[in-house]
Parts: structure tokens; C-alpha cells; sequence
């Protein structure tokens, strides 16, 4: 894992659960105590309600593209071995939507509305990143 040459994510202070949810190959998102609703990514209050009142609970990881595009360029050295790629707008079961990438298909046989569920790459021992894969 010490060979990974893309842009790893700086946890902060509001985002460090998710991170350590990740890490341990979990979903878990800010759920607000006053209305239920799941939202991503971290915010100090509630977008439904403005309850500054959250919990970080575990989500399916299931969902659908919502959008996506397919880059045929590298504009970091670390993509360069995978171009193409997909970077989905993935929506949550749950509601709220994620930008993460679409893995375990071709390219061009990603489409709007396609079931999919997460799946987790360890790019070091302390990090993994939540990606999409059909399900």
C-alpha cells in the first residue's frame, strides 16, 4: 500500500468519524437526533431542521448513479494508469448523495440509475476510500 501515488484525503476534526468508519470498511454518515435525516458530508447542523443534534450511523452502502462522468485525461500522475475512469454522483438509499468513483464495471457500461453498492479500497494501513461497484 506505501505504492499509492494519488492525492490521499486530510481528515478533519467533522469528518473524522466517517474516516474511521471507512477505515474498518464501514459506511457510516451524520444522522440528525430531531428529524432522521442521513446527510453527507459532515455539517455542524442539520439541512432539513437545523438541529445541531447527530449521531454517526451506519448507512447500506446501497444506492444508484445518480450522474457520472468517464475522464479520459489524467490531471494528477496517480490516474495516469487508469485512465478511463468513471467519478459517479452516487445516491444513497438513505438520501443523501456522494461523489466517489464507479469501480468494477467498464467505463461505458455505467448509466444513470444503475444499482450500485460500496465497496472499500486500503490505500494505506490508516486509510481506505469508499468506492461503487454495480450491485
Amino acid at each position: 500500500m506505501s505504492d499509492y501515488a494519488k492525492p490521499i484525503p486530510t481528515p478533519s476534526e467533522d469528518s473524522r468519524p466517517y474516516w474511521e468508519a471507512t477505515r474498518n470498511h464501514e459506511l457510516k454518515l451524520q444522522q440528525c437526533r430531531v428529524c432522521k435525516a442521513f446527510r453527507f458530508p459532515p455539517a455542524e447542523v442539520c439541512s432539513e431542521c437545523t438541529s445541531d443534534a447527530y449521531d454517526w450511523n451506519p448507512v447500506s452502502g446501497k444506492g444508484r448513479v445518480f450522474s457520472f462522468v468517464i475522464y479520459h485525461r489524467a490531471y494528477h500522475p496517480g490516474f495516469q494508469g487508469e485512465i478511463p475512469y468513471v467519478v459517479g454522483v452516487i445516491e444513497l438509499d438513505e438520501g443523501p448523495r456522494m461523489l466517489s468513483n464507479v469501480v468494477g464495471c467498464k467505463p461505458e457500461e455505467v448509466r444513470c440509475d444503475m444499482p450500485v453498492e460500496v465497496t472499500f479500497e486500503d490505500i494505506t494501513d490508516e486509510m481506505s476510500l469508499p468506492k461503487f461497484q454495480p450491485a
